[in-house]
């Protein structure tokens, strides 16, 4: 059986909604499909607590929120992209305001806004702390009002088609009945978020393994910039699980364990002149991780069973503006550490949390490869560059879903959208098939899944984390692929059909392995120190040299090749990288 669309989309998050609604209100009369491995509000959208940024105060400009974007980035943004962006956050988020998306408010009705970390001002829209849950709500009911949006719940994609230099559909499999389907369309837009389990502590959720990167990345598609991996630097130590950082916004502390503020010892781009005091849990994300590690090495953190930590202080916030706030943090907090932030010290730690880097695309989602797009985190249009800000990721999803939607649209709709013939789509299904019956019935397998993946968390942790060098980063590329040598030989013991979770684990962790080694490839070219990519051999950024975006390409051996790209500059030329200023 062949299904056929004119448009799918693989992710039904918030980008890959906000992707459909576009179709759906600018070409009512095409057939759009999301093809989602989890029920559309399992998506990891909905764990977004903190907010989204997007100029709204008479005080704020759509410069400075271009300016603290690009120069929190370190310059390797693309400017002509931050400026589209700035400009069509806001909109997008009174969009999501008549949709019914319930923003807080201040008590006069106007939409409250709270300072995150590395803006000069006050701009992320919030709704409590569950933003994400709440935009994702308003997304999904209001795709279901179309009736050409038609949804795949709980298929998994494990190819993309492509004939004579054009996507033409996906191959993916029902996962409750495990029954094997080609998916036609004239375009697909990528979806699916990033890859943060290809490291071992991190914010994400286990559906989070590179599934689109990974896609697009073996059908020819190059991914840009994967050296950059933002690191949280208020994760809890065990789960992984983010702690806003709305808490820090609303005034709490990082201490160490003699209970110092020890930020103020850190150069974090901080504002002169300025209370440093109040300001500095605002640093940006990757300078206060890596004011983390100094603090390890100065054996000024608590040991924990899961490693080093510190702690956030939000006890003297009390307990009333936490709950009005922060009630989200107080749950996850009782629920998985077993402690009251209204009385009691959160232990904390860096962890994984977002991607920079991903699928290469134009300013309108497209990627090089004919009828391919991608929008949100599986996607790098280079408007966060070597480190996002936080509260950019969700408008993000929103102003480039709906631009790739658009665009999508129109390709599809035009005569370029060629259909490749029916025969060779079929063939090149049916070779998935055999690949993927062959993956689940082989019985001689000697590798262990989880094996190979703890292999691959301990080498991404060791090799590539918040501090690299020369040497590290020769050893776990080496390292990777000795584990990817090792995969084809995995072995699966269930050769169920339905809901069969551990053939969807093998074929994630392929794509794990895949984005690992275009992460240690990537970050072992660049020989400068920019955002979140810090080499320890090469301290220093170095615009002559790396003023540019790494691309990433599947060799003719399956290898990895990097060359380099511009970025574009427009109106701010490369400087000083500071906040608040």
């Amino acid at each position: 059986m062949t299904f056929d669309h004119d448009v799918v989309i693989v992710g039904g998050g918030g980008a890959g909604l906000r992707a459909a609604i576009a179709i759906a209100e600018t070409s009512p009369s095409l057939r759009v499909a999301i093809v989602s491995k989890v029920y559309p509000m399992r998506s990891h959208t909905v764990s977004a607590e903190g907010g989204a940024a997007g100029v709204i105060a008479s005080t704020d400009t759509y410069d400075e929120h271009a300016y603290d974007t690009i120069s929190g980035g370190d310059w390797l943004t693309d400017q002509d992209a931050v400026e589209l962006f700035v400009a069509e956050a806001p909109r997008e988020l009174l969009q999501l305001e008549h949709w019914g998306c319930p923003w807080s408010r201040k008590p006069d009705g106007h939409i409250a806004v709270r300072a995150f970390g590395g803006m000069k001002k006050m701009r992320t829209w919030f709704a409590a702390d569950k933003t994400g849950f709440h935009l994702l709500h308003t997304l999904f009911q209001t795709a279901l009002k179309y009736g050409a949006i038609a949804r795949y719940d709980e298929w998994f994609v494990s190819k993309l088609l492509v004939d004579e230099g054009r996507v033409q559909g996906v191959v993916a499999i029902e996962m409750a009945t495990g029954r094997i389907e080609v998916i036609t369309a004239k375009a697909v837009i990528l979806t699916t978020g990033g890859g943060g389990k290809v490291f071992p502590f991190t914010t994400n959720a286990n559906i989070k393994t590179g599934d689109g990167m990974a896609l697009a990345y073996r059908a020819g598609a190059p991914l840009k910039d994967m050296e950059f991996v933002q690191y949280h630097p208020t994760g809890l130590p065990f789960t992984g699980i983010l702690i806003t950082e709305a808490a820090r916004a609303e005034g709490g502390h990082l201490i160490n364990k003699d209970g110092y503020r020890y930020l103020q010892d850190y150069d974090l781009g901080k504002p002169t002149p300025g209370p440093v005091l109040r300001n500095m849990e605002l640093g940006p994300r990757d300078r206060l991780s890596q004011a983390f590690m100094h603090e390890v090495a100065k054996g000024r953190t608590t040991d924990s069973p899961y490693g080093p930590v510190v702690h956030l202080d939000l006890r003297h916030l009390g307990a009333k503006l936490i709950d009005a706030k922060l009630p989200f943090v107080r749950e996850l907090c009782q629920r998985y550490q077993n402690i009251d932030p209204v009385t009691e010290l959160i232990p904390v730690r860096p962890v994984v949390h977002y991607m920079m880097g991903g699928v290469h695309t134009d300013i309108d989602g497209a990627t090089p490869l004919a009828g391919l797009y991608a929008a949100g985190e599986v996607a790098c249009v280079s408007i966060n560059g070597a480190n996002r800000l936080g509260s950019n990721s969700l408008p993000e999803l929103l102003v480039f879903g709906a631009k790739a939607g658009m665009a999508a649209a129109e390709y599809a709709s035009g005569g370029s959208a060629a259909t490749a013939p029916a025969s060779a789509i079929q063939a090149q299904g049916e070779d998935e098939r055999t690949r993927l019956e062959q993956l689940l019935t082989k019985s001689t397998g000697t590798e262990r899944i989880a094996d190979l993946r703890d292999a691959m968390h301990v080498v991404m942790e060791q090799g590539a984390g918040i501090y690299r060098s020369a040497d590290t980063l020769a050893t776990a590329t080496d390292a990777i692929a000795e584990v990817r040598a090792r995969y084809p030989h995995v072995r699966i013991d269930d050769h169920s059909r339905t809901f069969n979770t551990e053939l969807i684990s093998a074929l994630e962790l392929g794509h794990l392995l895949e984005i690992a080694e275009t992460i240690v490839v990537s970050a072992s070219r660049r020989e400068e120190s920019r955002g979140a990519h810090q080499r320890t051999d090469f301290p220093n950024r170095d615009d002559d040299r790396y003023l540019a975006h790494s691309l990433a390409e599947r060799g003719p051996d399956g290898g990895c090749q990097v060359s380099y790209l511009p970025v574009k500059i427009t109106r701010w030329p490369p400087g000083e990288r500071v906040y608040g200023r």
